[in-house]
């Protein structure tokens, strides 16, 4: 099988290598960039430090076939009886090896790169024999190597990597202590990047490479916002190069809403930053915790007139803002930052998380309702990162550290962590805090300026704990601290708890005073550490849920929905069985109903205890002064009416298990890497969770897929239960297809579920792409010869009795006439008025109809396509006023007072007949502020050779108004 899997890899492999004919959406342009993905089919030999296994001639044919992400090796819950400290001085201190063959383009031309995203700790590659260079920065940052010059064009070539995890004086987090464990190998995603000599570079590589996105302004009341995106183009030609880069800002539809465009010359050898800005004013969509909006900005370079290279980054609109009243403010709201750190780690397979899993960890707190997560203590994998993009998570994130503080050496590490950190991930929308200190001993003045320097506009924070350093922010902008108990906190600047307790007790003490910001809780999930423990043999520490993502009953976590989201909730955080004294209910609910065997018990606000009394949604506790067995039913009224139940009853003997593949928000991709967790649940006959349940559940799986650990001997198969669940860790392998999962377990009913794997993709860049719709168009501002003319629009100056021509050379050349319907001589132009609100200079004056058949406007020459057409028809009314010099000359206009029709109609004369829009409002004034404009919306297509035209007439045949138009293209 193993065989198998390998030659179905690498088939597959080299069928992308040499290129696969996928056919890119609409709008995406093929260039000379390619990346591909290449976790599959490396060949690996843990240990022997000083061997050879760089050269060519290295007999690897005994070794194992992996798949990244991969760790050196799986781990028990107890870290494989390993007895370190904190300084881990022996568990995963091995080094791995891992080769593997690729295959590049034949294009002589092109630049080849290798794209590490993490490695730990100091990486060697070789490529065909050759060393090429040396990472020794640590394992949390990417790094790329440039192999142009060794690899053998269109064949085979053979890449050797030495991760070496030993220990290191002088690349943090090492030397230690540390409060968690440092795993090893190649474990996050790695891929074979090829360029044209003339492309963008890798944001880490300088301060000024790749690319930098800001938003210098964004207005939440007014709904603009301005952007400036830097991008570093390099030249590895021979000769100077003419280079244009063109920015697309795309919106959620595909449609480009903002075209930036720059050309410069790039002489050989050199990079040069493009630096543009612009704005949108029109239908902007925030990015925030509830409504993640998204932009995509696509980037082109061109080298003369053809497109050489493109990236494309997501990035959101979003103001965050902090003041003493009002706390952390997103977007003009005041916000309570409710969350929790998390570490990287998963049972057995430690940090060699795929995508996927990272995915689900920020899906499964956001459904909760927190709105930030710490990344402890450590940069988080880049797919965290476009999670909580994605889903609307805020992310305080920080560079490796805990609680040592090294030497030169190690401080230049750590500067250049920091720095990598920042550039990897700063045009990630859902960081706003950079961690500027070393955890648990304060700001760093080194950390904190090269982190500004990186990027001047996001919040810093100090990384304080009560019994070292100074208690402040100090240079910082936040005081971030650990909040365990007392500390120390002078109350005259934010703070917001970095770590601190769980629940609603915990949460309760930041909810009444806005310069606490809010509470990070410690921690998500359990994690594996060398902390002194009294379980010995589960070496996975604290969290809300365990290392396996199953929320632990005593943590009160289900509590969270019931603050923070505001659908109907409510869920019962008691068991029913002999002996219960009290029931404790989770919900939003104004009041609880308790029965028991249909019988109501008790109906009860939240409860009101004083360590609850700053909580809008406290949780509700009924004490119980007799039990009866049977069923327990809580019912959440909103106005006396039942708006959410949760039933229980009293648990029964174990019969049966439930699986629970968890495939929520997910696929499950069989790229031979990919995880999928399932939960065995032991229940009784009613369905009921036996919490305390100890069974050891024995897995199974058919199809191309495995079970982590299964021959390993890990514990991992049979898995003893927690809290009456057993978790399983199930890998794709390549071919996609059904894969069956069967649970058993003694003396219970066993269970099979099927779920299906889909096929993979390995090529980046197409699995990505999305349409780009880049339509031109055209403002066009109508008005007499004293028009004011609204920024950035056309204007059109026509005079009066006659009918007006314009020529536009855009949308491939065309013309445009305008009069009045039938009789030219009944057209009317209005210059300079004063027209207050948005777009006011292009909706204010304009040319009337005056004919009682209305007015007609024509295309002539528009190229054969389909398009759309926005009309504004206003019928202005003078603002002046003293204060205006033109009062005078506005007191002689008369064309105002023409009776003009309030609704019309629009005939439509195309490519595809005559059509009519009915009923288009007229709307009137001087102050359109808070009225705004009705632009219509016309579609319709060009045959490239007759005429288009529209013809607005008045339902009441009185005169008719046109202001302005947009023209666009269309699909």
């Amino acid at each position: 099988m193993k065989l198998y899997r390998l030659m179905l890899c690498l088939l597959l492999f080299t069928a992308i290598a040499w290129g696969q004919h996928t056919t890119l959406p609409e709008g995406f342009e093929k260039t000379d960039r390619s990346k591909l993905n290449i976790n599959q089919g490396w060949k690996f030999h843990l240990g022997d430090p000083d061997a050879d296994f760089f050269k060519l001639d290295t007999d690897d044919s005994k070794w194992e076939t992996v798949n990244v992400p991969h760790g050196l090796e799986l781990t028990t819950m107890d870290l494989n009886g390993v007895q370190d400290d904190k300084y881990q001085d022996t568990f995963m201190r091995k080094v791995g090896w891992y080769r593997k063959q690729i295959e590049v383009s034949d294009n002589s031309q092109s630049k080849v790169f290798l794209e590490f995203e993490g490695v730990h700790q100091v990486t060697d590659v070789w490529v065909n024999g050759k060393h090429i260079g040396q990472h020794a920065v640590g394992g949390y940052t990417p790094f790329h190597f440039d192999i142009t010059d060794f690899v053998n064009r269109g064949a085979k070539n053979l890449v050797t990597v030495l991760a070496d995890n030993r220990k290191r004086e002088d690349v943090p987090p090492d030397p230690g202590p540390m409060d968690y464990i440092k795993f090893a190998g190649l474990y996050r995603d790695v891929y074979l990047v090829e360029t044209n000599p003339l492309h963008i570079t890798f944001n880490w590589e300088a301060e000024n490479a790749g690319q930098y996105i800001t938003t210098p302004t964004v207005d939440p009341v007014n709904m603009n916002a301005t952007i400036n995106i830097k991008t570093t183009v390099r030249n590895e030609n021979n000769q100077p190069k003419i280079t244009t880069v063109i920015n697309r800002v795309v919106d959620d539809k595909g449609l480009v809403v903002l075209k930036l465009e720059q050309t410069k010359t790039i002489a050989s050898g050199a990079d040069v930053q493009f630096n543009v800005i612009g704005s949108i004013e029109d239908n902007l969509k925030l990015w925030s915790i509830d409504e993640p909006n998204q932009y995509r900005v696509n980037t082109l370079v061109l080298e003369a007139d053809k497109v050489v290279d493109q990236i494309e980054v997501k990035t959101g609109f979003r103001k965050i803002e902090m003041n003493n009243h009002d706390g952390i403010v997103l977007n003009g709201k005041p916000l309570k930052l409710i969350g929790t750190n998390l570490h990287q780690h998963y049972g057995f397979i430690g940090d060699a998380m795929p995508n996927s899993l990272h995915y689900k960890d920020i899906l499964q707190l956001k459904k909760l309702g927190m709105n930030v997560i710490r990344t402890a203590h450590y940069p988080h994998d880049n797919s965290l990162l476009e999670a909580c993009d994605e889903l609307g998570m805020l992310v305080y994130e920080e560079a490796p550290t805990w609680m040592s503080i090294g030497n030169e050496a190690w401080f230049d590490n750590f500067e250049k962590s920091a720095r990598a950190m920042v550039r990897n991930h700063r045009n990630h929308t859902s960081i706003f805090i950079w961690g500027a200190g070393i955890n648990h001993r304060g700001y760093v003045p080194r950390a904190h300026n090269v982190i500004k320097q990186e990027d001047p506009v996001r919040y810093t924070a100090s990384q304080s704990s009560r019994w070292t350093g100074w208690q402040t922010s100090g240079l910082t902008d936040i005081y971030g601290q650990m909040v365990y108990g007392p500390y120390y906190w002078s109350g005259d600047e934010p703070m917001v708890a970095m770590e601190g307790r769980r629940g609603p007790e915990a949460v309760n003490e930041y909810m009444n005073d806005p310069m606490k910001l809010g509470l990070i809780s410690w921690t998500a999930h359990a994690y594996y550490t060398f902390h002194p423990t009294k379980t010995p043999k589960n070496r996975s520490r604290g969290g809300f849920m365990t290392a396996f993502r199953y929320p632990r009953p005593e943590e009160n976590l289900a509590w969270y929905p019931a603050e923070l989201t505001d659908y109907p909730y409510l869920h019962i955080a008691s068991d029913w069985n002999e002996g219960t004294k009290e029931v404790v209910i989770f919900s939003n609910s104004e009041k609880v109903q308790l029965k028991v065997n249909g019988k109501t018990i008790a109906e009860k606000h939240p409860s009101r205890a004083d360590k609850y009394k700053y909580l809008k949604h406290a949780p509700f506790v009924f004490s119980i002064s007799k039990y009866e067995k049977g069923t327990l039913t809580a019912n959440g009224l909103l106005d006396g009416k039942i708006v959410v139940s949760e039933t229980t009853k009293t648990p029964e003997e174990a019969y049966r298990i439930i699986l629970e593949p968890d495939m929520e928000g997910r696929k499950f991709v069989a790229d031979g890497s990919d995880i999928l967790v399932a939960y065995a649940k032991i229940v009784d006959k009613n369905g009921i969770l036996l919490g305390n349940a100890d069974v050891a559940v024995e897995f199974s799986v058919k199809g191309d897929a495995e079970i982590i650990g299964d021959k390993e001997g890990i514990g991992s198969n049979p898995m003893q239960t927690e809290y009456g669940i057993a978790p399983v860790l199930i890998r794709a392998g390549n071919s996609p297809g059904q894969i069956t999962i069967t649970a058993k377990a003694k003396g219970l009913k066993s269970v099979t579920e099927t779920v299906t794997t889909e096929k993979a993709n390995f090529d980046m860049i197409a699995s990505t792409a999305e349409p780009i719709y880049d339509f031109e168009s055209i403002r066009v501002d109508l008005g007499g010869e004293e028009q004011l003319v609204q920024f950035d629009w056309i204007p059109w100056n026509g005079k009066d009795n006659a009918a007006s021509t314009k020529q536009f050379e855009e949308l491939g050349g065309f013309s445009a006439t305008v009069q009045s319907n039938g009789d030219a001589s009944s057209t009317r132009w209005l210059g300079e008025i004063n027209v207050i609100g948005k777009y006011g200079f292009a909706h204010g004056e304009g040319v009337l109809g005056v004919s009682k058949e209305g007015l007609t406007l024509k295309f002539s020459g528009l190229k054969k396509g389909k398009y759309k057409l926005n009309t504004v028809h206003h019928a202005p009314r003078t603002n002046t006023d003293s204060m205006d010099p033109n009062q005078e000359k506005m007191a002689t206009y008369r064309i105002y007072k023409i009776p003009y029709t309030k609704e019309l109609d629009v005939t439509i004369s195309d490519a595809n007949g005559t059509s009519t829009l009915s009923n288009v409002t007229v709307t009137e004034g001087e102050t359109m502020q808070t009225s705004p404009f009705q632009p219509t919306e016309i579609y319709f297509e060009s045959d490239g050779k007759n005429n288009i035209q529209f013809i607005f007439k008045g339902t009441d045949q009185k005169a008719v108004w046109l202001n302005s138009f947009v023209l666009s293209e269309w699909h």
